[in-house]
């Protein structure tokens, strides 16, 4: 099966994508939650050791493990199989906090669909939770680094606009077209 179908939903923390992610399950399409939030869930319930705000090296390596399980977990679906962020945000962010470059050879090797859909910085309805502990500074920082990390791995950058989640959904749909079989 082809990756092509695989399209990811990235951009800011807060930005509303797991609302967007929320509506197209709505719609019948397959949605992979995001690792990051999936694994503070874990590691609160467990010892807290890759907890990123205990250890962000741990955190960023679970993250980018779950994302290529997630990937295989999902390779067989038909249609449309979006992502809450992904292998290239969790890269990204390793990147950051530690230099490593090599994850990029593997981000072009595990590749999602061209199009990409950044979910720009939304100050009226971020919100911190017992999950999202950053603040908005550095969500917007992040996005700011995604903004030039998914271009430089040759994907098509779009913009969600800041709409009602569904002119959102309608958005990524019109943009994408028919899934690929």
């Amino acid at each position: 099966m082809s990756t092509e179908r695989f399209v990811v939903i990235s951009g800011c923390s807060g930005g509303g994508k797991s609302t967007l992610l929320a509506e197209l399950a709505r719609r019948g399409h397959s949605v992979v939650e995001e690792p990051g939030r999936r694994i503070v869930v874990e590691e609160l319930a467990g010892d807290g050791a890759a907890l990123p705000w205990v250890d962000l090296e741990a955190f960023g390596r679970r993250a980018i493990a779950m994302a290529l399980a997630d990937r295989e977990a999902v390779r067989n679906l038909d249609g449309w199989v979006f992502f809450d962020r992904g292998l290239v945000d969790a890269a990204a962010g390793l990147q950051r906090r530690t230099g490593e470059t090599a994850l990029a050879r593997l981000c072009r090797t595990e590749r999602y669909h061209r199009r990409v859909f950044l979910a720009p910085p939304w100050p009226e309805i971020y919100v911190t939770d017992s999950e999202r502990r950053h603040s908005l500074d550095e969500a917007i920082a992040e996005w700011t680094d995604l903004c030039a990390v998914y271009p430089a791995l040759g994907y098509d950058v779009f913009e969600l606009p800041r709409a009602s989640v569904a002119a959102r959904a309608d958005f990524v749909l019109d943009l994408l077209g028919p899934a690929p079989i």
